[in-house]
């Protein structure tokens, strides 16, 4: 794990958690929990979704821009059922996986439980319902573009820069964590062993399915359900082909596992140049409807292990305030990381940018939203449980010892979870691997196509040489951090995303925090309801206060000593890129202040609350 900067703070003890631990402890058959979490998202989802549905004034008659300004390229409505599977796939990918385990690891499984809980249902459904109906109400626009409406130019052009800054770091953090699956191999319990070369062949196949199943669906008279009923079966014979075909990079080049894993990297990144310029026909809507069926049977398969299995709760409940990653390493505290380290899950402000920059655009109906906005956040929800639950099967020796490899928690869980249908454990947690690495796929293009739009918006570039130009610099960033070599305070090497990930988490926090102030905003000069600051502007505020604590730690860790002297500015990018995301959002902040202000002591609209939107 990185070494995390020591925030001192003590925290009182509250008695509604320890009440909550006691209980757990109690509940030691893993179908408790997970059932008891999937009844509240469902109730969730029926009461407090169809509230909101009724406050943002859904209109099942209002012509999306999808189907207003529909080109085939980037503008093209699809139906609920195959946009979720795209939607689902694209804001999923490894964050409720990651994170999860990681804090489940640190802090026990019930603070975990219980954010993930309270966050996805009052935080982050809101947060991704309310910029996607954002977005739609202004022509599938940019949440960017919303700010800048309803605020100031200035307010955009800062919010751009954030949201950038931050894709940088979910591609440098999600492209090493699978170029790491690519390399070396896990020997499991039963003698079996899984290799990463295996992983890369299957990921390989993987990606050459999506694009001959968009040519034949783009260029031939095949259905969807055809295709979908052939491709389906030939990721599973990807699957089982990888292992024994494995494709091994580093022996190829005569090189070892750390430096394939970073040439790894480089192909990544170079695939995301490929995969974020060509039609959504050709790669993402396929590949994403395939990839949503892999959501889908791996959250299938961890309900059908967690109902039949009798898997029991081994990992303690609650470990303590703060976690001690090692000799030398800085103490962790519950708050603020928790709510940083488990993003996607719970609430992720990367969630906007997909809601506002590629799901907006597919969008049919607006009544859509609800379940595509709202229902798919409470479903990631739900694959953060059962991600949990791969850690609640653990002892406390076990845990410690994977705490550095979320991915093959989750694979070696959920391999368990389809042991109990029969699945070859070997098998299952190829399955469970290439799972992990689809769902990153979908991130790191998205992310790509995004800082491609976010630049040449910014600098106003047009044309074929301003898409490349776009593109090649928001991979260029994130290719000079991967070529890097980090190291810990013993001087062991470490993984890039190892590095990041706190910096990541804390910058993708802020950002759901920034789209709920822009949110805010707008629905304040919207409606001038006081339902508003209660629905989105209580959790602008409870992501804005946990993030910038978090970032503020960054700061003082990478250019302060424990005893609080200054020791010069010769720190690594974290504390400085930290630096720059605080600067930002405070100035977004006081933009935010002076408008809601300005709003206040301006005449109410008229007709019932009502103002023209975009105005």
């Amino acid at each position: 794990m990185p070494e995390f900067p020591s925030i001192p703070f003590r925290i009182p003890t509250f008695p509604p958690l320890e009440m909550v631990v006691a209980f757990a402890a109690t509940a030691m058959n893993l179908l408790f929990p997970v059932l008891f979490a999937a009844v509240v998202l469902g109730l969730a989802y029926v009461i407090y979704g169809r509230l909101l549905a009724r406050l943002f004034r859904l209109d099942r008659d209002r012509v999306t821009p999808a189907v207003e300004m529909r080109d085939g390229v980037d503008y093209e409505p699809i139906e609920p059922k195959f946009l979720m599977s795209q939607h689902f796939s694209a804001i999923a990918a490894a964050g409720p996986i990651v994170g999860p385990i990681l804090a489940g690891l640190m802090f026990g499984w019930v603070p975990a439980f219980l954010w993930i809980l309270i966050g996805s249902v009052f935080i982050g459904g809101v947060h991704d319902m309310g910029s996607l109906v954002a977005s739609i109400r202004h022509r599938a626009q940019s949440m960017a573009e919303v700010v800048r409406q309803h605020m100031t130019r200035r307010s955009q052009l800062l919010f751009l820069a954030f949201v950038w800054i931050a894709l940088v770091y979910i591609i440098v953090a999600f492209a090493d964590i699978v170029a790491g699956s690519f390399v070396g191999r896990q020997v499991l319990e039963s003698g079996v062993a899984v290799t990463g070369a295996g992983i890369a062949t299957s990921s390989l196949l993987y990606l050459v399915l999506p694009v001959v199943m968009g040519l034949l669906l783009r260029f031939t008279k095949l259905s969807l359900g055809w295709a979908t009923a052939i491709f389906l079966p030939l990721v599973g014979v990807s699957i089982w082909a990888g292992q024994h075909l494995p494709f091994d990079l580093g022996a190829l080049l005569g090189i070892g596992d750390p430096q394939a894993q970073r040439v790894w990297g480089w192909m990544l990144l170079g695939y995301c140049f490929v995969a974020s310029i060509v039609p959504l026909w050709a790669l993402l809507q396929p590949r994403g409807h395939l990839g949503g069926y892999f959501l889908y049977v791996a959250i299938g398969g961890g309900v059908i292990g967690i109902l039949f299995g009798g898997h029991s709760i081994q990992y303690p409940a609650f470990t303590g305030w703060a976690w001690q990653p090692g000799a030398g390493g800085m103490a962790m505290p519950l708050f603020p990381m928790l709510f940083i380290t488990i993003a996607c899950g719970a609430c992720s402000g990367f969630h906007s940018i997909i809601a506002s920059g590629t799901t907006c655009k597919q969008l049919r109906r607006e009544t859509d939203a609800k379940s595509i906005g709202y229902g798919t956040m409470l479903l990631e929800g739900m694959v953060a449980v059962l991600s949990l639950a791969c850690v609640m099967m653990l002892t406390a020796q076990a845990g410690g010892a994977l705490i550095g490899k979320p991915n093959y928690v989750y694979a070696q869980g959920l391999g368990q979870f389809l042991g109990v249908v029969g699945v070859p454990l070997a098998f299952a947690v190829s399955f469970g691997l290439l799972a992990f690495t689809t769902f990153v796929y979908d991130t790191l293009d998205v992310c790509t196509r995004l800082g491609r739009y976010i630049l040449q918006e910014l600098f106003g570039w047009k044309g074929t040489a301003g898409r490349l130009l776009a593109t090649l610099l928001t991979v260029g960033v994130p290719a000079l951090f991967l070529s890097g070599t980090a190291t810990d305070a013993a001087g062991k090497v470490i993984p890039a995303w190892r590095m990041f990930w706190p910096v990541f988490g804390a910058s993708n926090q802020l950002l759901a925090a920034l789209a709920l102030m822009g949110v805010t905003v707008w629905l304040y000069r919207t409606y001038r309801a006081r339902w508003v600051w209660w629905v989105t502007g209580l959790p602008t505020v409870f992501m804005y206060v946990m993030s910038m604590w978090a970032l503020s730690g960054f700061v003082r860790a990478g250019f302060f000593n424990a005893g609080g002297a200054f020791k010069g500015f010769a720190a690594g990018p974290v504390p400085w890129v930290a630096a720059v995301l605080i600067g930002l959002a405070l100035l977004l902040l006081g933009e935010a202040v002076v408008v809601v202000a300005g709003v206040r002591r301006s005449p109410p609209p008229k007709e019932g609350g009502a103002v023209p939107v975009g105005s």
